[in-house]
């Protein structure tokens, strides 16, 4: 009877979801330690990145910052993940990269033999391209709006709890409500705060991604050149084309999710969600896609220009245009 209770019990955690962070934790820790073969990499930098799209997308879809209040730890877990994931393929590029670039499994081989063309030097460049867009558009962005959302939430608080005790005291609220809106408040300044510190999360990544990167490729070149007895030009081949695969696979889902901090810190609470307030905001006014037109149909005239695709956009536009216009005629009518 015990043991049948202990069963269920354990069930019952598992189905509520409350088994979820203590795996990812001990996965995580034992990337640190215990080697994982290939083909066990693959699967976790294919979570990764479905991961990143998963919280992305969570991000886009919330109709206000407070929708989606676990953020800041899915941030941080998914950071933590990303770079005990960066120690455990090292740990196989270093053992194994003198046999080919294989070694560290197929999502690392992929990228950096399809994805950069098996050119280490255009990996390098499109790998350096990508942590300059993440640290220094985007994380730095997103750091910033962190920091003053934060600051501009907490110096709002008393302001709004005296709002709130002004509605409750001259009846337009209930007790129930002033005590559900100062909730609300409070909520709001901890996301803000803790976004503020989450963004420090990305940033140190992308500068830890860049240390990972030479020290990889440094470590790789001595081991294959003093413990293989590689020609230079071979080592560099493959922990180059090894740890770029590896940094590649690591910065995708890094600058995802750091896409997905901006929209967060830059999200106005509104009852749509992201895609149809910013469809409904940019195209509501038919001029703005009618002028767009007319300056995209001159640029289609001038010569050597591609005019084909100038004066089709130009098209579309003129034609969206005319159909807003339609629209907003028909509503106006349906109105009065």
């Amino acid at each position: 009877m015990a043991g049948a209770n202990a069963i269920i019990s354990i069930r019952d955690i598992a189905r509520n979801g409350m088994l979820g962070a203590p795996i990812l934790v001990m996965a995580m820790l034992a990337m640190l330690v215990v080697p994982l073969p290939p083909w066990l990499l693959d699967i976790f930098f294919t979570f990764n990145i479905t991961l990143s799209l998963v919280v992305l997308l969570a991000g886009i879809y919330s109709r206000k910052p407070l929708d989606f209040a676990a953020f800041p730890t899915v941030l941080l877990i998914a950071t933590l993940l990303r770079l005990a994931l960066n120690i455990a393929s090292t740990r196989v590029v270093l053992l194994d990269g003198h046999t080919g670039t294989d070694a560290a499994g197929q999502v690392i081989e992929a990228f950096g033999d399809f994805v950069v063309g098996g050119n280490y030097a255009v990996g390098l460049v499109v790998f350096a391209i990508l942590v300059i867009i993440n640290f220094v558009v985007v994380t730095k962005g997103a750091g910033r709006i962190s920091e003053v959302s934060a600051r501009f939430t907490l110096d709002a608080m008393p302001g709004k709890q005296m709002a709130i005790d002004a509605d409750l005291n001259a009846g337009l609220i209930d007790q129930a409500e002033a005590k559900h809106r100062r909730a609300q408040v409070v909520r709001e300044a901890d996301f803000y705060g803790a976004m503020d510190g989450a963004s420090k999360f990305v940033r140190g990544d992308a500068i830890a991604g860049i240390l990972i990167l030479f020290i990889n490729i440094i470590g790789g070149i001595a081991i294959g050149l003093l413990q293989h007895s590689m020609d230079f030009g071979e080592a560099a081949h493959n922990y180059t084309l090894l740890t770029i695969g590896d940094g590649l696979v690591a910065q995708i889902p890094a600058l995802v999710l750091s896409t997905a901090a901006a929209l967060m810190v830059t999200r106005v609470s509104s009852d749509e969600d992201m895609g149809k307030q910013i469809l409904t905001q940019l195209f509501d006014n038919p001029r703005t896609l009618g002028v767009t037109a007319g300056v995209i149909g001159i640029l289609g005239l001038i010569p050597g220009m591609p005019n084909l695709v100038f004066l089709t956009l130009a098209g579309l536009s003129g034609y969206g245009a005319y159909q807003i216009a339609l629209r907003k005629k028909a509503a106006v009518q349906k109105v009065t």
